[in-house]
């Protein structure tokens, strides 16, 4: 790898094949992961610049064994359709309820206005996330 390799390709060279490229220019937001916490296109993001963080993609979420309440949720209401943005849409979430446990619907759709779903899915993705933010279990 060398200083213009981007975040994204690093990632997918280690495997972690959740992170998808659909725009290139940080507009679709299925390559979000976390960076120290924070929410980041990895298609825009310099691989040096992740040098010694902590990232977080969806591989790192949640185990088979036990899944993390936010994809057990998105599977409770079969909030994805196609599958190819849910990675960063999941991502997304996890950020916002990081900072915001509770949040309203309105918090939640203002947030996903960084993801673009294509199958245009989002009334069960805003189901799946207000369940995970409640808490519940299955």
């Amino acid at each position: 790898m060398c200083g213009r390799d981007r975040l994204i390709d690093l990632l997918r060279k280690m495997g972690m094949l959740s992170v998808k490229e659909g725009c290139s220019t940080g507009d679709c937001g299925s390559c979000n992961v976390l960076v120290n916490g924070e929410l980041v296109n990895s298609c825009l993001m310099l691989s040096v610049q992740a040098r010694g963080a902590d990232i977080l993609t969806l591989e790192g979420l949640g185990t088979e064994e036990r899944p993390h309440r936010l994809q057990l949720a998105f599977v409770d209401f079969a909030a994805s359709q196609c599958g190819f943005c849910i990675p960063g849409i999941i991502m997304t979430a996890k950020y916002l309820l990081d900072r915001h446990p509770s949040p309203s619907e309105e918090d939640i759709r203002r947030m996903l206005t960084a993801n673009i779903c294509r199958c245009g899915g989002y009334t069960r993705i805003v189901e799946a996330v207000k369940k995970a933010a409640a808490g519940e279990d299955r």
